[in-house]
C-alpha cells in the first residue's frame, strides 16, 4: 500500500496509487459512501486515464466498530488516519448513555482537524440569482473543535452552573438571566484580535436562555 507523505516544506507527496482510509459510517453511510467512491474513482480515471488510482482501505468507527470491537472509535482507526494522513468518513451516530459526546467531534479533536475549509465559487453554467456570480470567490474557515464543540458547559441545577451564574451576576454585572434555576451555560471565546467576526452558533448539546444575546453577533474586533 502506497502512503501519502508530508515533505519537509509541508507539501504532500502523493504516489500514483495512494491508499486512502475511509469509514463507511452509520445510517445512510452505507449508501452514500460507496456512491462517493464511485464518483471519486470516475473522476480520477477521467483525469489520469488509468495512470493513477486510489486504493481504498476501510477502517471502523460508529456502530459497526462497536459491534465488532466493543469500541465506538477504536485506537486502530485513529492510528491508520495518522499514518496515512488523508482519509474520508461517512456520517456517524452519536452514542447514548455517556462517554463520547460526538464521534465526529472526537475525530476532529484527536486528529486536530480544527478548521473546516469551505471554498465558495461559481461554476459556468450553474443557475444563480446573483447578477455577477463570477465575482464570487472566497474561502470560509469554520471552526471545528473550539466553542461549543469543546464542551465547556454546565447542566442546569449543577453546582457548576450555579457558580457560573453567581460569577455573571456578582463579578460581571449581569443584572438579569432569565430562568436562572433552569438555565444551562456554555462558554466560547472570540477569534483572534483584529479579525471581523461573523459568528453563527452550531447546535449545542444543552439549551440555555443566555446563548442568543451572547452568540449571535456581528462585530468588528479592534
Amino acid at each position: 500500500m502506497s502512503k501519502i507523505s508530508m515533505q519537509a516544506d509541508g507539501t504532500l507527496r502523493v504516489p500514483d496509487y495512494p491508499t486512502i482510509p475511509y469509514i463507511t459510517g452509520d445510517g445512510v453511510g452505507s449508501e452514500v459512501t460507496p456512491a462517493m467512491q464511485q464518483v471519486v474513482n470516475a473522476a480520477v480515471q477521467k483525469a489520469y486515464a488509468g495512470k493513477r488510482r486510489i486504493e481504498w482501505k476501510e477502517v471502523l468507527a460508529g456502530e459497526r466498530a462497536f459491534q465488532a470491537t466493543g469500541s465506538w472509535l477504536p485506537d486502530e482507526t485513529m492510528d491508520v488516519f495518522n499514518e496515512y494522513l488523508i482519509g474520508i468518513k461517512g456520517p456517524l451516530t452519536t452514542p447514548v448513555g455517556g462517554g463520547i459526546r460526538s464521534l465526529n467531534v472526537a475525530l476532529r479533536q484527536t486528529l486536530d482537524l480544527y478548521v473546516c475549509l469551505r471554498p465558495v465559487r461559481w461554476y459556468t453554467g450553474i443557475h444563480t440569482p446573483l447578477n455577477e456570480p463570477e465575482k464570487v470567490n472566497m474561502c470560509i474557515f469554520r471552526e471545528n473543535t473550539e466553542d461549543i464543540y469543546a464542551g465547556i458547559e454546565w447542566e442546569a441545577g449543577t453546582p457548576e452552573a450555579e457558580k457560573f451564574y453567581r460569577f455573571l451576576r456578582d463579578e460581571m454585572g449581569v443584572t438579569k438571566v432569565r430562568f436562572p434555576e433552569t438555565s444551562s451555560f456554555g462558554v466560547k471565546r472570540y477569534p483572534a484580535k483584529g479579525l471581523r467576526d461573523w459568528y453563527v452558533p452550531p447546535v449545542s448539546m444543552r439549551s440555555t436562555t443566555i446563548f442568543p444575546p451572547l452568540l449571535w453577533c456581528i462585530r468588528e474586533i479592534s
